[in-house]
């Protein structure tokens, strides 16, 4: 299975290790340099010559690069060459179970893009699959992401832990968050916990649910809640919120039928802002979803007509005046929801406000310093969008968002050397993330014309 993605910026590295020295890596014509290009490219008989008459240190030290998180056993491995790993492994020696300069195992790299050769000859010869990189994930993690159900089922076949999780989640987590069906049945046969908590994600129903915020279609997330419930999940977990909270914040018309049918109550409020799902629907102006809940859900005395039009008309009377909200409990909620609108028509300066008075309830709210860190970047303010990313960072290290801001911010105030770096942390939070790749590739490049032009610059007189 080719990986052009991965390839592609391999390429590009090479090519820019002939203009420039980045991070520590060596140059072209370094054996260690040598060595991983052949590996990459297939050349045995070069990677044969370098490691020639070298003991197990001097082996070491020559496969001791890393290049998009990955050193040359590991690069192979992603890039399905069997013949590599084999000649790496059998004659050469290197260790099998050795991780790169970010602990990524040449299991989950070739896992990553459901190398199945690969894979299979690594766990034939000794690979552990429940060996954790840097950020604790394994290759299950890595199958599951990238939906290579038959790479899952072989690696649990090989005695990979079925619930083994990370600061994200279990596989099932990861996978459910991603939306790949077939690998969630692939787990949930071998026993996954449909109600395994994550600090991040909640349970697997909630990421799912969360996830048709970052582009997952309802319809992908519809099959995954109707298998996790078929599994056992619980449809009333507050951890910290229900399902049915989640599915009416994001508007989940089918999801919040399907849960309501498989017993989800609609009395359980959302846990950051005390409202009922009904109430949360009716701020939005969803009418379809007030119906849907106003059948199941218990008056609420505040709300002084109990019909559907009173639910709605009592919603669009608060929403009105979001200022004047600023001592009740939703008021955060209505704030970035007005922050949202407000992005979407492109206002970033009232976007900006709105979140700036979300904080003054929140200010321990990463999301609302990323939303405004974003803001700001389109107002080309670069250094306070700087600032918020690294107020965002803090709040929340294991978060992805936060480096990417932040490396967004240093393009725009032209380090490219530092906003390297910040992509390159997020790649390391999360190897093989689409986006953070494409900005590292952008940073890269634009870090190459920079010195070109300083190169290039010669003083008058």
């Amino acid at each position: 299975m080719s990986n052009p993605r991965f390839e592609m910026n391999l390429g590009m590295e090479k090519a820019l290790r002939r203009a420039l020295p980045y991070g520590g890596l060596p140059s072209n014509d370094s054996p260690q340099s040598a060595f991983f290009d052949a590996a990459t490219e297939g050349n045995l008989r070069r990677l044969r010559e370098l490691a020639s008459g070298k003991d197990a240190e001097e082996r070491a030290w020559l496969a001791d690069v890393s290049i998009q998180g990955v050193g040359p056993l590991q690069a192979a491995a992603r890039l399905g060459r069997v013949d590599v790993c084999r000649c790496m492994v059998e004659e050469l020696g290197f260790d099998i179970n050795a991780g790169s300069k970010i602990g990524v195992t040449a299991l989950a790299a070739a896992a990553l893009n459901g190398e199945m050769a690969v894979v299979r000859f690594l766990l034939d010869h000794g690979a552990d699959p429940n060996k954790k990189d840097d950020a604790g994930s394994v290759a299950l993690h890595c199958a599951a992401k990238f939906g290579h159900d038959e790479t899952a089922r072989l690696l649990l076949s090989r005695g990979a832990s079925v619930d083994i999780a990370y600061f994200h989640g279990t596989p099932l987590h990861i996978a459910a968050a991603y939306g790949k069906t077939a690998v969630m049945k692939v787990l949930l046969e071998h026993q996954a916990d449909p109600n395994k908590v994550s600090e991040v994600l909640g349970t697997p129903l909630v990421a799912t649910l969360h996830a048709t915020s970052e582009g997952l279609p309802e319809s992908i997330a519809l099959k995954c809640v109707k298998l996790l419930i078929e599994a056992g999940a619980d449809v009333n977990s507050t951890n910290p919120d229900t399902p049915l909270v989640v599915a009416t914040t994001h508007g989940l018309t089918d999801c919040i039928k399907y849960l309501l049918k498989a017993g989800a109550d609609p009395n359980i409020p959302n846990s950051n802002c005390g409202s009922m799902p009904i109430q949360l629907a009716a701020s939005c102006g969803r009418r379809k979803d007030v119906e849907l809940l106003f059948p199941s859900t218990s008056p609420i005395r505040t709300i002084p007509k109990w019909n559907v039009d009173g639910i709605i008309a009592h919603a669009k009377a608060k929403r009105c005046t979001p200022r004047d909200m600023q001592d009740e409990k939703n008021a955060k909620v209505q704030l970035k929801l007005c922050g949202e609108k407000a992005v979407k028509r492109k206002d970033y300066r009232d976007a900006s406000k709105f979140y700036t008075e979300a904080m003054e309830l929140d200010p321990n709210d990463a999301t609302l310093y990323s939303n405004r860190s974003f803001c700001h970047l389109q107002m080309t303010e670069g250094n306070r969008a700087l600032l918020d990313a690294n107020i965002c960072i803090k709040l929340r290290p294991e978060w992805l968002k936060g480096y990417y801001r932040k490396g967004a911010a240093l393009m725009f105030l032209k380090n490219y050397k530092e906003a390297c770096d910040a992509f390159m942390v997020g790649l390391k939070l999360d190897p093989g993330n689409a986006e953070m790749e494409k900005a590292l590739r952008e940073g890269l490049e634009a870090m190459k014309k920079d010195h070109s032009a300083s190169s290039s610059f010669k003083p008058s007189g």
